[in-house]
């Protein structure tokens, strides 16, 4: 038999009014009468219905995540942490949300899909991870998907992504992507560097330009040319540093040092050094980005940027839950903090 919302009032003793104000979350209750009915909803194992509630309320119990590549540890890690922030109180059918993980793949038409997929679902809230796109008709489609996201009552928050100036009311926690990579080259050139090679990621990507610029005002700041042939461009993969590595190689065989977009494309570039016969750092000097949990298990260990990946995902998830107040104005820049490690030293002349 069905179990209906009066069964829930009667074992935890009160209204049905009440059971639907815990339930849906949108009225005072006491906390011992909230315990009741939530002890009540768990032994009778009764089920909300979710479509009814989303018609009757604003938004749904859905809260959507949309990640580049969930296999990617940059994405995975804060996918946790923002889903770690969103349950309800004792994991319990009238707190919990449900978490959906959007793998867009880095596909825009994925990302724009998502975004509509979750206005039809009324979600009550969204995060977007990661840099935006690049292109200006997609920056106006999703501005203008997450404006009708907010006037539904959608909370928005990006983590670790560009704010969205025609979407003004999605809340922005963003990366200091510029000042990690100047900080990262600036290290370098203090070592003693002057040919350094370069590896960015996707051109259309925010992220890949802000590291870039900061690694080029380095450059220009202590007087140290900037060869067009030093950078490659690829993807954010172990692949994609390994092949350009080799290309930088062959474009001048004279570079001391090779800077990578992110962490895993700072893997591919040590295999390719290692495989032409080069002794990192003795030869040449690596140095990567984000510091992913491997990066300090690396031979040797990396110099990297750390990103407060979890720490940051954690915020947007509690932002989105409007359990923590956005940041002023609706912006915060996350800065990075330079680890030096192993991989790079002093060039050898």
């Amino acid at each position: 038999m069905t179990v209906t919302l009066a069964d829930v009032a009667a074992r935890a003793q009160v209204s049905p009014a009440t059971v639907s104000r815990v339930l849906n979350g949108n009225y005072p209750v006491a906390s011992s009468t909230r315990e009741r009915v939530l002890r009540a909803v768990d032994e009778l194992d009764y089920v909300l219905n979710g479509p009814a509630s989303s018609l009757a309320a604003a938004t749904s119990d859905l809260v959507g995540i949309l990640v580049n590549d969930i296999a990617d540890p940059f994405f995975g890690i804060m996918a946790a942490a923002i889903q770690s922030e969103i349950g309800g109180p004792g994991g319990r059918a009238g707190g919990e949300r449900l978490g959906v993980v959007c793998n867009t793949g880095g596909s825009p038409e994925r990302e724009l899909t998502y975004l509509t997929l979750l206005q039809r679902q009324r979600a009550a809230a969204v995060v977007l991870t990661g840099g935006a796109i690049e292109d200006t008709a997609h920056a106006s489609a999703v501005a203008a998907k997450l404006r009708r996201l907010t006037q539904a009552g959608t909370r928005i928050v990006l983590c670790g992504r560009p704010p969205a100036p025609e979407a003004p009311e999605a809340i922005a926690l963003t990366f200091d992507n510029r000042g990690g990579g100047r900080q990262l080259t600036e290290h370098l050139i203090g070592l003693g560097h002057r040919r350094l090679g370069y590896i960015a990621g996707p051109e259309e990507r925010t992220t890949t330009r802000h590291r870039l610029e900061g690694h080029r005002a380095a450059l220009a700041a202590h007087g140290v040319e900037d060869d067009p042939r030093r950078t490659v461009h690829g993807r954010y993969d172990r692949r994609s540093g390994y092949e350009a590595t080799l290309e930088l190689l062959r474009r001048d065989p004279s570079l001391t040092a090779v800077v990578a977009a992110n962490d895993t494309v700072a893997l591919g570039a040590c295999a390719a050094l290692r495989e032409s016969g080069l002794r990192i750092p003795d030869d040449v000097s690596v140095a990567g980005f984000d510091d992913l949990p491997f990066s300090v298990d690396a031979v040797p260990a990396l110099t990297t940027v750390r990103l407060p990946l979890s720490e940051a995902g954690a915020r947007a998830g509690r932002i989105a839950m409007g359990r923590e107040e956005p940041p002023p104005g609706g912006i915060a820049t996350v800065r990075g903090e330079l680890m030096v490690r192993g991989s790079t030293g002093v060039p050898r002349d």
